[in-house]
């Protein structure tokens, strides 16, 4: 299979077992690779005196990232985290008295923050709790009201691994005239997304988790009817100037404007330390293709899912409607000494609201699933 010789990219700690990629990816090496070589850039800086690595990084990246999306360049944001996209849309869109934002109540709290300081505007911040463990179409629907103007809900719920309906979602918001904002952090790069294919207005995500990428990496994707109605709440001078522009003998800074593509963007968009790696961990899972990593992770936690005793678990995360997160909840032991026996054993997941969490990746193996296992 393709995957193992991509599998090989990555280092294997003997007697470890990495199974959170929920919380942070493992860096591939041709990622750490392209990392040592843009720390020499910096111990010979020279090799940054001209403009080239400083206009190259951030198109290359912009242009990976697209793919990984399916967007268009001109609409994909260079990020930190997928805070910064939301951030980004919360306090740019014109937001006041009388406006709604709708948010899951259980959900991650990053997606819920952003929004909470607009109430200072006299925005209200309506916090619906699901009857389940993510909020459903007819239950978004039962939501909106002549006042709603943002929807903002996870793809695959961080607590439970269950994925949110984007489509009937997306449809009941579209119906209504109100943005629809997605954070896909905990799906991007594990399952196949394109953005121009559903009714969502916004998709951000971390790039540190099924992405691979350094820690302080991410990206924004905007519909662009969405990013024309931003308010500007930034004027960086490197989205709006070149270096031939600084090597003028003058400089009107009062009659620039940014340039369309890049205008949205984190400052220090070449970040050498962070965006080369990332370039390299994104083009790795693009020389494999995001269908066959999906297909890999799937494979797995199918395996989990057949292998976990269900008289002493409840099986949280969908089992039909699956995500690359399998969450379940211990019924016979505390949750914390079935976290902390896997530990011992060297094998590696996350412990959330007295759940399990388990999120294998391209770089696991069947042998390590059935370990978990054996362990729960």
């Amino acid at each position: 299979m393709a995957a193992d010789r991509f599998r090989r990219e990555f280092e294997r700690e003997e007697g470890s077992v990495w199974l959170n990629t929920a919380h942070q990816g493992r860096l591939p090496r041709r990622a750490a690779e392209a990392l040592a070589e843009a720390v020499q850039w910096k111990l010979h800086p020279e090799a940054l005196a001209a403009a080239e690595p400083f206009s190259e990084v951030p198109s290359r990246l912009r242009r990976a990232l697209a793919q990984v999306l399916g967007a268009g360049e001109a609409e994909v944001v260079l990020a930190n985290s997928a805070s910064y996209g939301l951030h980004l849309v919360a306090n740019g869109l014109d937001l006041g008295p009388g406006d709604e934002v709708v948010v899951a109540a259980n959900d991650f709290p990053s997606d819920i923050l952003p929004w909470l300081p607009l109430r200072d505007r006299g925005v209200e911040v309506r916090l619906i709790e699901p009857d389940g463990e993510v909020l459903t179409t007819d239950e978004v629907e039962a939501a909106l009201t002549d006042r709603t103007r943002v929807v903002c809900l996870t793809w695959v719920h961080s607590f439970s691994g269950q994925v949110v309906n984007l489509e009937g979602v997306g449809r009941a918001c579209r119906s209504r005239g109100v943005w629809f904002v997605v954070n896909g952090s905990q799906a991007v790069g594990a399952m196949p997304v394109d953005v121009h294919e559903l009714p969502v207005d916004a998709m951000v995500s971390a790039g540190f988790k099924w992405l691979c990428g350094p820690y302080g990496t991410g990206v924004c994707w905007l519909r662009p009817a969405l990013s024309d109605g931003l308010r500007p709440t930034k004027l960086y001078w490197l989205s709006a100037l070149t270096a031939d522009d600084l090597a003028a003998p003058t400089l009107d800074l009062e009659s620039i404007t940014p340039r369309r593509t890049g205008r949205l963007d984190v400052f220090g968009t070449a970040s050498f330390f962070n965006h080369v790696p990332f370039i390299a961990a994104l083009e790795l899972l693009l020389e494999l293709g995001i269908d066959e990593v999906a297909a890999h992770v799937d494979g797995l936690v199918v395996r989990l899912l057949a292998g976990i005793d269900r008289t002493r678990f409840r099986l949280v995360s969908g089992e039909e409607i699956r995500s690359p997160l399998v969450v379940v909840e211990p019924l016979r032991e505390p949750s914390r000494e079935v976290f902390e026996r896997l530990a011992a054993a060297g094998v590696h997941v996350a412990h959330r609201r007295g759940r399990i969490r388990i999120s294998p990746h391209l770089y696991n193996t069947p042998d390590e699933v059935d370990r978990a296992l054996e362990l729960l």
